[in-house]
């Protein structure tokens, strides 16, 4: 994967993709300072680790979740290294069944595609439609790393500015949870690094 080697301060000269520049223009508007890391589609656990290390931060993990009924939806972001275990979260959320939701709902909801799930397409829920779940581990990192909305690049700005500025201006208020690290292989989805990308 060609990663370019270069911190990025702030949007790029170029013109992106229409949801792409929606992310820049909202991080600039609210007065966030944010750093940039163009590359490649970073889609296995290595290439995140080495755009990490340009960023100076981790990458969280954004997954994209579904009751039975398909009736609500969850986004869940959490340490990139984290596993995710479904029945921890859904006794917390009181949530039975939790599973990926489709992309067909991803691109609904939040206009995105599998692979580049990120908390900035919240901004595309206008109708708040999806709920946001926060690992609270996140909160005490002083900086957070996510696409923007697509996953040829990645930002680094305050986790501070996250829940101070950024989710207040989308509008959705965070449920925090607490999933922890232990090694426990039941009742664990095996995910890829991002998000839904093994379901799609």
């Amino acid at each position: 994967m060609r990663i370019d080697d270069t911190l990025y301060r702030g949007r790029p000269a170029e013109t992106r993709i229409p949801k792409e520049e929606r992310c820049y223009d909202l991080l600039d508007g609210l007065g966030i300072e944010y750093y940039r890391v163009d590359h490649e589609h970073a889609d296995t656990i290595e290439a995140c680790r080495e755009v990490e290390g340009l960023l100076g931060c981790g990458i969280c993990k954004n997954l994209f979740l579904t009751n039975r009924q398909q009736t609500d939806f969850y986004l869940l972001i959490m340490p990139g290294e984290k596993p995710f275990r479904t029945k921890l979260l859904s006794k917390q959320i009181g949530c039975a069944r939790l599973s990926f939701a489709s992309p067909e709902h991803m691109e609904r909801y939040l206009d995105l595609t599998p692979g580049s799930v990120s908390v900035l397409g919240l901004m595309n829920d206008r109708d708040r439609a999806v709920r946001l779940l926060v690992d609270r581990e996140l909160s005490q990192e002083r900086y957070f790393g996510c696409h923007p909305c697509i996953n040829t690049s990645s930002l680094r700005f305050e986790t501070k500015a996250l829940f101070e500025k950024l989710l207040p201006a989308m509008g959705h208020e965070p449920r925090f949870v607490e999933l922890p690290w232990e090694e426990n292989r039941r009742n664990t989805l095996c995910i890829s690094r991002f998000d839904n990308e093994a379901t799609g």
